[in-house]
């Protein structure tokens, strides 16, 4: 008989800060893992699983109400084996489980509390619940007694429970094949996505208003292709809106996970790394077709927080920053007005207009900093004057207790930032921008490599606590081509190439598309596989576009051959596609893409200056590759043997296997590249 485990909170082995913050309840907490699934099956005890993160202000809320108190630990420690899951840690066991209370009809959100036999298979579950009867929930020690009786007294119905949702997230996983989408499908998604735009605040319509930055994505590359100038406007209306709103810090940079309400005000004020990367690349997006010294303070500025107050181990980026402290949510951030008077004196009467902060306040009492009602730039004196109150209040604020931290490494939401802080270094003129990408990267690339050559998920104080998912290699291959059109460096063309082997190896699925988990995650009970987009952009969206990307890059057909598989694995789900805007982003740019070839030393001043015509154009869908030589372009390229011309560098377009004629003047290559994207 194998021992049983000690009845005690194993979580103080844990290297989560997640999992760290509930290493002192009296709950006999197990971490997810081989070892917690055989003490279930050892005991014949259901499993209460618990899934949040650190950031997750009711996560703080139900630990506080519940987890830390005595009498519920009990109840819990004697009907369960309870498992507490970070769901940034293994984002593939809360997406599984989260489409389990979905298919119970269920709204989703963390804390996740979901209800498995011994053997992990979900069959009832919720999200927060009160201590006492409220909000018309059950308390969570009714749920306890209640789940527990059912499962001992009513196992007919467990079992046909078990068995409906295991069918189900089974069918959830498989494909639907059909064409790559063409220009009319790719118009009438586009068309109807601006549809759901909320014309007044941005965004997609209603509350709570999230950034959703890989619609927009999708929204800015098709106003490129589709002659849409609704596209555009859609995305700079969003961006505008959000940037003077309260859901972004005035005074430290970076902007909040989303807005309670529909106006931009009132945020959930925890910062996460991966909403500041894909804000940041469409802020460089929306600069580089129209530049607003908006933009380019909101990208300083974010940068700025993201180097100051993000940085972790090895010179990767953290993962996210709490939205409470003292045990308040928004603490922080918010201000009386007596406050602001009395650090800012005669200055105070124009800060509290421009940024909206009143004696009643405009949230509970305080005032969250926004200019909604002043987005235009004042004048020059008026704008010192507050460039120099933010500055003092930030100083003040900087002296308040902190939110707390989660300071773990993970590798698909870094790749995200590489990428935006590569392309924005480019679009704002910050070359030494590229410093802290190429640092964050060498540290995931060889910190957070597996002996394999696969990469690991997390890391945090020399640990590795997950596996790499499909999203971390898809992530991080996209960021190392990023740096290779940046720097023009064959090495991190080489990784990407690596990295894109490898999730052929081990997430390829057999009939289309690529699972989230690799094929030796023994502890999934059913392997994921999707091209929605969430708040992050779904692996196999980012997959297609790393694969049309070097198709365009090497000119090799197997990178096509590859694109190709990946989008027409989900493209035939005509009702879904509109779910899927990275994979649609994808599509274009395998189809409609450019490579801009340059022709000569990359190293000529020449050369430089038409490089940083292509890599601050505002349509993302061009692939820039540089050939010191005629005979250093890939075999196969359309642009083979092309050269500089008289002595020059030269730049190529390359579109469908055809190039232009070179280009040797930076002038004219963006009128080439304007009349290309317009073609």
């Amino acid at each position: 008989m194998p021992r049983s485990p000690p009845p005690e909170n194993q979580l103080r082995h844990a290297s989560s800060p997640y999992l760290l913050q509930h290493a002192g309840n009296p709950v006999h907490w197990r971490s997810w893992g081989p070892e917690a699934l055989a003490e279930a099956q050892s005991l014949d005890k259901p499993i209460l699983l618990s899934v949040g993160y650190a950031a997750c202000h009711w996560c703080h809320v139900m630990a506080h109400e519940s987890f830390e108190d005595p009498e519920t630990a009990a109840l819990m420690n004697a009907l369960f084996v309870n498992i507490k899951v970070d769901r940034e840690e293994r984002p593939d066991i809360d997406a599984l489980y989260m489409n389990a209370l979905h298919l119970l009809g269920e709204h989703g959100g963390w804390p996740l509390t979901m209800f498995l036999t011994p053997r992990a298979e979900p069959f009832w579950g919720g999200t927060y619940f009160p201590p006492e009867p409220r909000y018309g929930r059950p308390s969570f020690r009714q749920v306890l007694q209640g789940v527990a009786g059912a499962y001992r007294e009513e196992d007919g119905k467990v079992l046909q429970n078990v068995s409906a949702l295991k069918g189900a997230l089974t069918r959830m996983a498989a494909t639907t094949p059909g064409p790559v989408p063409g220009k009319a499908q790719l118009n009438r998604i586009a068309l109807a996505l601006v549809k759901a735009t909320d014309q007044e605040e941005g965004g997609l319509s209603g509350a709570p208003k999230f950034p959703n930055p890989p619609v927009f994505r999708f929204l800015w590359q098709m106003r490129f292709r589709l002659d849409q100038p609704a596209c555009v406007e859609v995305t700079h209306l969003l961006l505008r809106r959000m940037s003077q709103g309260g859901i972004y810090d005035h005074l430290g940079g970076g902007y909040a996970r989303y807005s309670v309400d529909a106006i931009w005000l009132v945020p959930h004020f925890e910062k996460m790394l991966y909403d500041n990367a894909q804000i940041l690349e469409l802020l460089a997006l929306a600069h580089a077709g129209r530049p607003d010294r908006l933009y380019a303070e909101r990208a300083e500025e974010t940068v700025g927080w993201l180097l100051r107050e993000m940085l972790a181990e090895g010179g990767a980026f953290a993962a996210t920053q709490d939205a409470d402290s003292e045990g308040e949510e928004g603490k922080f951030y918010v201000w009386t007005a007596a406050e602001v008077d009395a650090l800012l004196g005669p200055d105070a009467a124009l800060f509290r207009r421009v940024y909206d902060v009143t004696e009643s306040g405009n949230w509970e009492g305080h005032s969250i900093l926004n200019r909604r009602a002043h987005p235009d730039p004042l004048g020059e004196a008026e704008e010192a004057v507050l460039a120099r109150s933010r500055a003092v209040l930030f100083e003040a604020r900087s002296r308040r207790i902190w939110p707390g931290r989660d300071d773990k490494v993970l590798a698909d939401w870094n790749g995200l930032m590489i990428g935006a802080l590569a392309r924005a270094a480019a679009v704002f003129g910050r070359p030494d921008w590229l410093a802290p990408a190429r640092r964050a990267f060498d540290f995931v690339a060889t910190g957070m490599a597996a002996p394999d050559g696969r990469l690991l998920h997390a890391w945090r104080q020399g640990r590795s606590s997950a596996a790499g998912l499909l999203e971390d290699h898809a992530a991080m291959a996209r960021a190392a081509l990023a740096l290779h059109e940046a720097t023009g460096e064959a090495a991190y063309l080489r990784q990407a190439i690596a990295w894109a082997e490898a999730v052929e190896r081990h997430f390829a699925a057999p009939d289309g598309g690529y699972f989230t988990s690799a094929d030796d995650a023994g502890d999934v009970l059913v392997r994921g596989r999707t091209a929605g987009d969430n708040a992050t952009p779904s692996g196999n969206g980012m997959l297609a576009e790393v694969q049309a990307r070097l198709f365009l890059l090497t000119g090799e057909d197997r990178w096509r051959i590859a694109a190709e598989a990946t989008i027409g694995a989900f493209a035939g789900q005509e009702q879904g596609l509109a779910a899927m805007p990275l994979l649609l982003t994808a599509a274009d740019l395998l189809t409609e893409g450019a490579s801009l070839v340059i022709a000569g030393d990359p190293a000529s001043p020449e050369a430089q200056a038409l490089a940083q015509v292509a890599l601050a154009h505002p349509d993302p869908a061009m692939a820039l590759l540089r050939a010191p030589d005629p005979a250093s372009l890939p075999a196969g390229h359309p642009a083979q043997g092309k050269g500089p011309v008289a002595g020059r560098a030269a730049a190529y377009v390359c579109r469908g296997g055809t190039c232009s004629l070179p280009v040797t003047d930076p002038a004219a290559l963006t009128i080439a590249l304007d009349r290309m994207r317009n073609a």
